[in-house]
Order: structure tokens, then C-alpha cells, then sequence
């Protein structure tokens, strides 16, 4: 069972095998679950968002016991996982296929920046810790990307 949630917990192992940027590879398996998040009724989109929000606790918190490191950077469920909440809204099927890359990009850099109070809530201790900065950062996202769509696609 820890293989497995570390399996998941790693982006189905993207985490594990780069050695460089892994929270970014790892975070490729968020962009399907985006695209199939995005093509959901609003409401649905937003229940959604706070399932998957709860279900990358546990993993993270397994995965971070298994590893036997903090928040190590392998463990990328917090970043796939609440990828789609950076996107809650977005009608993705009506934009260009280029959009996704500069909606991708705009969540790696507001994640790896961390700011105010995503990088303060990740002293909480184990899974928690890990998905809540995410949590922040991604909310932080969706106002940036919103603001992309509305500048560029409105």
C-alpha cells in the first residue's frame, strides 16, 4: 500500500525519476486531470476541486512517512492533485492549445514563489503541510489565470 501511494503520491512516478525539477514533471499528470475537470458543470468543478484537495492529504502524508523526508520535493500529489483548482471556471475547450502551457507556467511560478501565506502553512505537519501552500498558490493561480483570460481572450 505505501508503494502504491507513493507511486501516486510521486505523479505516478514522474517525481521520482527526474532528477531535476521534479514538482514540475510531476505535475504534468494535473494537466489531464484539468482538461477533464474544466468540462464539468461549475459546481461540480468546485466539489471536485475540494475531493481531490482532501485526497492528496493522505497520499502526501504516506508518501512523506515513506520517504522519510519533509515535503520532499518527489512527492508531487499536492501540485497535480490541486492543479484544476488554478483553472476552476476557465472554459479550456474554447481556448488555444497554448493557453494550458501559460496557465501551467503561471501555477509552477506562483507555487515555486510561495507567496504570503503559502509558504507560512507549510510548517503544518505532514500531508497537511504539503497540500495546503499548494492549496494557497493554486488560488493564487486561478486569479492570475483569470486575469490572462480576460485580458488576452475577452
Amino acid at each position: 500500500m505505501k508503494r502504491l501511494c507513493v507511486f501516486v503520491a510521486s505523479g505516478f512516478g514522474l517525481g521520482l525519476v527526474v532528477p531535476f525539477a521534479p514538482g514540475t514533471f510531476g505535475s504534468l499528470p494535473g494537466v489531464v486531470l484539468a482538461y477533464a475537470v474544466c468540462a464539468l458543470p461549475l459546481w461540480l468543478q468546485l466539489v471536485v476541486c475540494l475531493g481531490l484537495t482532501l485526497l492528496a492529504i493522505p497520499f502526501c502524508d504516506v508518501a512523506e512517512k515513506a520517504l522519510g523526508i519533509k515535503d520532499d520535493g518527489r512527492i508531487t500529489a499536492d501540485e497535480w492533485m490541486l492543479y484544476p483548482i488554478a483553472l476552476v471556471g476557465i472554459p479550456l475547450a474554447s481556448l488555444p492549445w497554448w493557453s494550458m502551457i501559460v496557465f501551467f507556467c503561471v501555477v509552477r511560478a506562483i507555487d515555486i514563489a510561495k507567496p504570503w501565506p503559502a509558504r507560512q502553512i507549510q510548517c503544518l505537519p505532514g500531508g497537511r503541510g504539503i497540500v495546503a501552500d499548494d492549496f494557497f498558490a493554486n488560488l493564487y493561480s486561478l486569479a492570475v489565470n483569470w486575469i490572462i483570460i480576460i485580458a488576452l481572450f475577452r
